[in-house]
């Protein structure tokens, strides 16, 4: 430690400045036992004003031994979070890649900001899944903890390893397909921008202030092919949700409705042809549709999306493979995965109009 460094906070000094015993505000932390809301109050303000954060799990290691459980995190609630195929193979890899020596997996997620599930779960690393607009403070999170941390397409954050896909490469092929094929007046439905999760029209400014990775990646990809590609944000990765965005692109004068939709997951993309469905658009012929993901989808039968196919368990037995090196004291370095596109039946030349 330099002679600049402050020595961690620890809970003896929480319970000093609150003026409790450590028993009391070793209680308060863990919302367990008779503590009253005013003095848990008063352990908590103390703890923010000494930057600690909860028991550190190292401590209770050398106490106890490892937990043996890592937490995964998801962006949303479980629910929605299990309706998307990706998600589901993104986490039967990441068991498969821990292996035997995990006692068990802990689904936490970012419900409420930065959850108390987040802050105090007895975990000894963590993986961030999803396509989360508060990754940032999730992992400043984990970090005030000394958690071990691996993110799945996070983009660059202090003291996480990233198992990273090329999304604005592969956004770019797609575009690329589109511009090929004549199309130039492209509109995107993209995952939520921000923490607030508007349906609402991508604006320059809200573009600007995207805290998504992915959303932001996937969106710059298309721009470098199309620059005046007009985007409306979905606020969930949800069908419903894409239906709403697609509808505010596609129900307005055709003069101004685009061609073509590039849609950023594939349960967007269903949303899009749904939305083109009530539309009375026709897919390839009036509009085209891509997605991004590559996964089978209920109710996708009558196309076949043209799309980029990612490898989500890949992605996944990585990420369990590095938080196995990472709890053993070895270095991590980043990883990229690529995507491989596939061409189907949802694009084709822009009607030719008269």
């Amino acid at each position: 430690m330099s002679g600049t460094e402050q020595p961690r906070a620890t809970l003896l000094d929480v319970a000093r400045r609150a003026g409790v015993s450590a028993s009391t505000a070793s209680l308060a932390f863990s919302g367990a036992g008779p503590v009253s809301p005013a003095t848990r109050e008063k352990v908590l303000a103390a703890a923010g004003e000494l930057g600690y954060s909860g028991p550190d799990p190292r401590a209770r290691s050398l106490r106890q031994g490892r937990s043996g459980v890592v937490g995964v995190v998801f962006d949303e609630r479980l629910l929605h979070a299990f309706r998307d195929p990706v998600n589901i193979a993104t986490l039967d890899g990441i068991a498969t890649g821990l292996g035997v020596d995990s006692t068990g997996l802990l689904l936490l997620t970012e419900t409420g900001a930065v959850g108390a599930g987040i802050r105090s779960a007895a975990i000894d690393a963590a993986v961030l899944v999803g396509c989360s607009p508060v990754l940032e403070s999730v992992a400043a999170a984990l970090r005030q903890r000394n958690i071990p941390t691996v993110s799945i397409e996070g983009g660059t954050l202090e003291g996480v390893v990233d198992v990273a896909l090329d999304n604005v490469e592969s956004a770019e092929r797609l575009a690329r397909h589109l511009h090929d094929l004549g199309h130039r007046r492209v509109g995107a439905v993209t995952l939520a921008t921000d923490a607030e999760r508007e349906t609402a029209p991508v604006t320059p400014a809200r573009e600007r202030a995207i805290t998504t990775a992915v959303t932001r990646d996937r969106l710059a990809g298309g721009r470098r092919v199309f620059p005046d590609l007009v985007a409306h944000s979905a606020g969930y990765n949800q069908v419903d949700d894409g239906v709403r965005a697609a509808r505010a692109l596609l129900d307005v004068d055709p003069g101004d409705r685009p061609t073509a939709v590039m849609a950023q997951s594939d349960l967007l993309a269903v949303g899009v042809l749904q939305a083109a469905d009530e539309l009375g658009l026709r897919v390839p012929h009036d509009l085209s549709v891509t997605g991004f993901d590559g996964v089978r989808i209920d109710g996708l039968t009558a196309y076949d999306l043209t799309t980029m196919v990612q490898p989500a368990a890949e992605k996944g037995r990585a990420a369990g493979d590095a938080v196995t090196r990472l709890l053993a004291g070895e270095v991590v370095s980043p990883m990229l995965f690529e995507c491989v596109f596939h061409l189907g039946n949802t694009t084709a030349e822009p009607q030719r109009t008269a």
